[in-house]
């Protein structure tokens, strides 16, 4: 097992029940992983230093690679030069009994992959849940049993790594600018997202934005049926699609019904109309119907750090998007409000282009607090938009307060990885609500003692 994160503990705890002797090497000094290692070897597993390798090479009949380690990185080809090397996915799809919906794209994945869940739940369907949403798969993939669904968030760098990952369902949401650090252009990333159906034949089902030109471009090579999904109720292409300010579902006899009501959906922004078209498919595909759709969507809420309204105070709501780690979604959050917006943006930049992005802030921000590695570059990107660089989140929020009025929203909406400033981008958003939080709590003490 090539990384000692959650994937690497996942993997030493379901193999190592199925009686398979595992080891797990890391980068990181074991002094750093600590609690992974504990964990590790409490499943069974033993650690093995990258400069020991050579000793156990010989005992090792496959290698699997964790998907946060770059498969051309110096210790992912040390070992793939003895050994078959495969991702933690193509391992869980060997052992699932279950057939799975698989999820990828630049964004919207986590959203997507938690409503086709909680509809099939609220259909009465089990439905497990698991990938680059925080779960390892290989532990709901292990667990699941053939009356089951497995709905599963994978990442490009999850499918890099595939040999015969072929989901029942697949769904490619949007391809657009993200992890250009790790690809060599945005082709290379495309085809890492395409391979999502690559093994797919007429058997299965593949769920595609039609809005998408990336994504639309990969028609002549998909084998399983297609359906795709439109926002531009006009498309007759479009078995999903949204018109007259509703989500409408066009079943095989051609006539279109009416699922859902906008109004009647609580994710904000255009951008989630098309998780919800995806979602609508990839359930109806897997046996719900349109009146479990129509129960279960309003009763669906925004997921942590994902436009996520943290609190109000004193007429200026602060919103926490933390999970916006690309310009693609920065972008898509931006345009889900119509109130002023100060915006708090930057952190450790993928080396994706940010003349979009930088185009949006100036039309729809007020006013910009950069923060972390690329807060100076969006700044500049974004010159005519006033601005100021702050040194800490802590800090940045502050300064938002200071620059917003009653009426706007402050938008923690990164557009960057967090790992200049933070470990995940989940702390980065905790960090987030807990100082409105301290704000909030302020406000309220302020007023009592008024």
């Amino acid at each position: 097992m090539i990384g000692a994160g959650r994937t690497g503990e996942a993997c030493a705890e379901v193999l190592s029940t199925r009686g398979i002797e595992v080891y797990v090497t890391d980068e990181q000094p074991p002094a750093k992983l600590e609690r992974a290692l504990a964990a590790i070897r409490s499943s069974g597993g033993r650690f093995v230093a990258p400069d020991q390798l050579g000793a156990i090479l010989s005992k090792i009949d496959r290698a699997i690679l964790s998907p946060g380690v770059p498969v051309a990185g110096a210790l992912a080809q040390k070992v793939a030069s003895a050994v078959p090397l495969v991702g933690e996915i193509e391992v869980a799809y060997e052992l699932c009994e279950a057939p799975i919906i698989a999820v990828t794209g630049t964004k919207g994945k986590s959203t997507t992959t938690a409503l086709i869940a909680h509809v099939l739940r609220c259909a009465g369907k089990s439905a497990r849940v698991g990938g680059n949403i925080g779960n390892p798969l290989i532990r709901e993939a292990a667990a699941a049993k053939r009356n089951e669904w497995v709905v599963a968030e994978v990442s490009s760098f999850q499918l890099e790594t595939i040999k015969t990952f072929k989901p029942h369902i697949s769904v490619l949401l949007n391809v657009s600018d993200d992890h250009l650090d790790r690809y060599a252009s945005l082709e290379e990333y495309t085809r890492a997202k395409y391979r999502i159906f690559e093994h797919q034949d007429a058997r299965d089902i593949f769920i595609g934005n039609l809005d998408d030109r990336l994504v639309h471009a990969a028609h002549s090579q998909i084998q399983a049926q297609t359906f795709w999904f439109s926002v531009n109720g006009s498309n007759a292409q479009a078995v999903a699609f949204v018109d007259r300010n509703a989500v409408w579902y066009r079943p095989p006899d051609g006539r279109p019904r009416k699922v859902i009501e906008r109004s009647d959906i609580a994710l904000p922004g255009d951008h989630n109309l098309e998780n919800v078209l995806a979602a609508v498919l990839a359930a109806t595909s897997a046996g719900a119907t349109l009146i479990n759709l129509a129960e279960s969507i309003p009763s669906f809420e925004p997921m942590d750090h994902r436009l996520q309204m943290i609190a109000e105070v004193a007429g200026v709501r602060y919103v926490d998007d933390s999970k916006a780690t690309n310009p693609a979604a920065v972008m898509a959050a931006l345009q889900s409000f119509d109130a002023p917006i100060v915006l708090i943006a930057g952190g450790k930049s993928k080396g994706a282009d940010l003349t979009q992005l930088a185009a949006t802030i100036r039309e729809r921000v007020k006013s910009l607090i950069a923060i972390g590695e690329s807060g100076a570059a969006i700044a500049r990107a974004s010159a005519q938009t006033p601005s100021v660089q702050a040194a800490t989140l802590e800090d940045a929020v502050q300064r938002a307060r200071e620059q917003a009025v009653s009426g706007d929203i402050v938008l923690l909406s990164p557009g960057f990885a967090s790992f200049d400033m933070f470990t995940s981008a989940e702390e980065r958003g905790e960090r987030f609500d807990e100082v409105v939080r301290e704000i909030e709590r302020s406000a309220l003490q302020e007023t009592a003692g008024a």
